[in-house]
């Protein structure tokens, strides 16, 4: 296999503005996948599908996510960046299609959330790579790079469900209307994103796809101890904050249901985003504070939801909503910078996919909490949010216990 760099190819010239057209493409990936969500109330008063059915479609576009993040991130080490990273403007507009076209079909939102899903799937493990590349060649460093990254991926979120709901509440045709902005901004942003440098080469005698599958780094100690029990409560912590909350909320906000759901959704990624600012001043590379932190912040949302579940008031439901996207934001800023430690040059693409695809796994909890409502109706929402909490604090013990022995393996090797 020949080896290769990651500085842009031979022809090209440092830009300090060369990583924005990877950022836009990003962020346009990661509007269409969260326009969806603050529609979720307008699906479920349609009546055509039960709650269990509209919250397994929050899930849904995770069948898309995890092949994109998986095969997409080594098959960019191999072929470059770009075109691996090109798709995903064009799959985050098919998605919005879709769903534009089926509001009352199952099979197209189905699909077209899975369309959604590969296009952010694409940009996390590929755009995210490319833009620390293009970060750490024009001297800004990796670091920064993973900010750009996280960053890109909760603006979308959160400007793009606040777009959404705002039109899907007053504006016309509410069921087409919000996907056809995502349309239009995937269209520029791949127009625009053929002006950034390449900063993988292709491979000319790349070997076995399945050899790089095999990602080096996934089972080291530190991965499976630290990284791993934080990387599902990411979007655990935003689902419940943008889907669950606003779900319980429904019969207190029947003005504008839609308005709220998209309120709760801007306000947790707007702390999200807000909070990734410190989190390089309260990482620590020789330790854990941040994904400690993280975890902290993430046990304090679920108590708070508990709450918000028990009184139903906007107030409450509000704060819990920003608790949980600060715990959503700590953790995405500390689970990246983990994996930038760990990884080599030569398997970032992929040890960031797999975080990430550990990550989306939290997506499932609004659909499991409503199993389970449905199922057995004595187990109310305020204790299920209670046991999160217990989950939280059970993953911070075994982050905890697996950091030292991370440190005391490191320190057998050098004595």
């Amino acid at each position: 296999m020949t080896l290769t760099s990651s500085k842009p190819v031979a022809g090209t010239r440092p830009d300090a503005r060369a990583w924005i057209p990877v950022s836009l493409a990003v962020f346009a990936a990661a509007w269409g996948g969260n326009e969806f969500t603050p529609l979720l109330v307008m699906y479920r008063r349609g009546g055509d599908l039960s709650d269990v059915a509209v919250d397994a479609l929050l899930f849904t576009y995770v069948l898309g996510i995890v092949p994109a993040l998986l095969i997409g991130g080594p098959l960019s080490d191999r072929l470059g960046r770009r075109p691996l990273m090109l798709p995903a403007p064009i799959f985050a507009a098919l998605g919005s299609v879709l769903l534009a076209l089926g509001p009352h079909s199952l099979a197209l939102l189905s699909v077209g959330r899975v369309c959604s899903g590969v296009a952010l799937g694409l940009s996390m493990a590929v755009g995210g790579s490319w833009l620390a590349e293009i970060s750490a060649h024009n001297g800004a460093g990796r670091a920064t790079g993973a900010r750009r990254a996280a960053m890109s991926l909760t603006a979308g979120f959160g400007v793009g469900a606040g777009v959404a709901g705002v039109l899907a509440q007053w504006g016309p045709w509410p069921t087409a209307l919000p996907y056809a902005v995502n349309i239009a901004l995937a269209a520029a942003a791949l127009g625009w994103l053929r002006q950034s440098p390449e900063t993988r080469e292709r491979q000319t005698s790349p070997g076995r796809l399945i050899d790089d599958l095999k990602i080096p780094g996934v089972a080291h100690r530190r991965f499976l101890l630290v990284v791993l029990p934080l990387a599902p409560w990411v979007f655990g912590a935003a689902a419940s904050a943008y889907a669950v909350i606003p779900a319980l909320m429904s019969t207190r906000t029947a003005g504008a249901p839609i308005a709220f759901a998209s309120l709760c959704c801007v306000l947790g990624l707007a702390a999200g985003f807000a909070i990734q600012t410190f989190g390089r001043r309260i990482d620590d590379p020789n330790g854990v504070r941040a994904v400690v932190s993280a975890l902290v912040v993430v046990a304090i949302g679920m108590g708070l939801a508990a709450l918000a579940a028990q009184l139903l008031t906007v107030w409450m439901a509000l704060v819990a909503a920003v608790v949980l996207g600060c715990g959503y934001g700590m953790a995405m800023m500390a689970g990246l910078l983990e994996v930038q430690r760990l990884a080599g040059p030569h398997n970032l693409a992929g040890l960031t996919a797999v975080f990430y695809s550990v990550t989306y796994l939290g997506f499932a909890v609004p659909a499991i909490l409503a199993w389970i409502s449905e199922t057995y109706t004595s187990v109310t929402y305020p204790m299920m949010f209670g046991f999160g909490v217990v989950a939280a604090l059970g993953c911070l013990l075994v982050v905890v216990a697996g950091h030292r022995a991370d440190r005391r393996a490191a320190t057998a090797l050098t004595a």
